[in-house]
């Protein structure tokens, strides 16, 4: 790990200059420049001191950072299979993400679990077939290869009424399946 590119991005990501950061710190902006080009090492209280300005911590710091998935298989997808619809959860643990995309699959006469109202979107795409989308006291067609989108401040769901399967990339935020 280089300290120096370290602290230097944190520094940049928290909006300071080297010389604010340095007065923060107690420290002169050439030896801070000298510790962000890896030319000298602080003591591990003068880092303390730095870190606490830049508002994290040792521990923090030195943290082991893990890369994070960015791509998913078919592998990766966790099913769920329901009287009238299928779930695959098509992100892994995107509960903990601010957005949790889903892939919806109605059956003939199938209906998603109705959602009640909360601070929140969803947008949809269907990928196949045609679903009957019910929005409070609405309800709209929407056909492969259309779009929707709306915010949740009433209970909504899908239904599909008609013999073809149908399938819905469901994208809420936050998550509510």
């Amino acid at each position: 790990m280089q300290i120096g590119e370290k602290l230097k991005r944190l520094r940049l990501k928290n909006q300071l200059t080297l010389e604010e950061l340095a007065n923060r710190c107690e420290v002169t902006k050439g030896f801070l420049s000298q510790v962000e080009r890896n030319l000298t090492s602080p003591s591990i209280a003068t880092l303390s001191d730095i870190l606490e300005a830049l508002g994290t911590t040792l521990g923090a710091f030195f943290a082991e950072e893990k890369d994070e998935k960015i791509v998913f298989g078919t592998g990766d997808f966790f099913e769920n299979h329901q009287e009238g619809f299928d779930i695959s959860y098509i992100v892994p643990n995107a509960q903990k993400n601010a957005m949790e995309p889903i892939l919806l699959e109605l059956k003939k006469d199938g209906c998603s679990p109705k959602v009640e109202p909360f601070e929140g979107e969803v947008f949809g795409y269907v990928l196949s077939g045609r679903i009957l989308l019910h929005y409070g006291d609405k309800k709209f067609i929407v056909k492969k290869g259309q779009t929707f989108c709306f915010k949740c401040d009433c209970p909504h769901y899908l239904s599909n009424p008609w013999e073809n399967r149908a399938k819905v990339l469901w994208v809420s935020t936050p998550p509510s399946f």
